[in-house]
C-alpha cells in the first residue's frame, strides 16, 4: 500500500509557512510541523535534552529544564560543527516523530511543513507535491524581525542559510503567494485546497489512518 496523500510546505524565514499551515488545518487538512515537533523534543523533559546535556554541557539547558533555544541559535551560527552534531541528535527524532504522524493522520490530505524541505530533502520520499509559500526578499526580512524580535541582518544571515528564494520555486509543485493580507492568503489556499482534496481522492495510497 502507499503512503497517504501528503503535501509538503516550505519557504524561507518570514514568508509566512505557520500562517498556511494553520489556514490549511482549519479547512480541514491534518498539519504535521517538524518545527513544532522540535519544540516538543527539546522542552522540560524532552526526549532530545539527554543527547544534547551530553554532546553541548547543562550551560545549554534553562532553569525550568528546556533547551536555551537563543544560546544554542548563537552556538551553531558562529561553528558549522556545532551546527552538524545538533541536527545529528535532532533530525533523526524529528524524521521519526514526523512519520508517525503522518501515518496516524486521519484527513483528507496531510500537510507537512518541513523549514528546510529543499535543503535537506530528508522527506522526499513521504511527500507526493511541494508546496512553497513565497513573498520577496525584502518583505520576508521585515516580517520576519518583527516576528522574532531580531535585526534585519541577523534575518539576512538566517536566510543566507537556507536555500535561494529561485532555488525553492524551482522546486516546487505548487506556490502560494503571502505578499499581501491574511484574507489574500486564505483565497489562495482555498484554491489550492481544493485541489489536494481532488488530487487525494484519486491518490493511490490508503485514505490517513485506514
Amino acid at each position: 500500500m502507499g503512503e497517504p496523500f501528503c503535501v509538503g510546505l516550505t519557504g524561507g524565514i518570514g514568508c509566512g509557512k505557520s500562517s498556511a499551515a494553520t489556514i490549511f488545518r482549519e479547512l480541514g487538512a491534518a498539519v504535521v510541523d517538524t518545527d513544532e515537533i522540535a519544540h516538543e523534543l527539546t522542552h522540560s523533559g524532552g526526549p532530545a535534552l539527554p543527547a544534547i546535556v551530553a554532546q553541548f554541557g547543562a550551560d545549554y539547558i534553562t532553569a525550568d529544564g528546556a533547551l536555551d533555544r537563543p544560546k544554542i541559535r548563537r552556538l551553531v551560527f558562529a561553528r558549522p560543527a556545532a551546527k552538524a552534531q545538533l541536527e545529528g541528535i535532532l533530525h533523526p527524532l524529528i524524521r521519526q516523530e514526523a512519520l508517525a504522524r503522518v501515518v496516524a493522520a486521519r484527513a483528507p490530505y496531510i500537510v507537512l511543513v518541513v523549514p528546510l524541505l529543499i535543503e535537506t530533502g530528508a522527506y522526499k520520499s513521504l511527500v507526493s507535491r511541494v508546496l512553497v509559500v513565497d513573498c520577496d526578499a525584502a518583505l520576508q526580512t521585515e516580517r520576519a524581525a518583527k516576528r522574532s524580535g531580531i535585526t534585519a541582518d541577523e534575518v539576512r544571515a538566517i536566510m543566507a542559510t537556507q536555500a535561494s528564494r529561485d532555488a525553492r520555486l524551482a522546486a516546487a509543485d505548487d506556490v502560494l503567494v503571502n505578499d499581501s493580507d491574511l484574507e489574500s492568503l486564505r483565497r489562495r489556499a482555498l484554491a489550492l485546497h481544493r485541489k489536494y482534496l481532488a488530487l487525494a481522492s484519486a491518490h493511490p495510497g490508503p485514505p490517513p489512518g485506514n
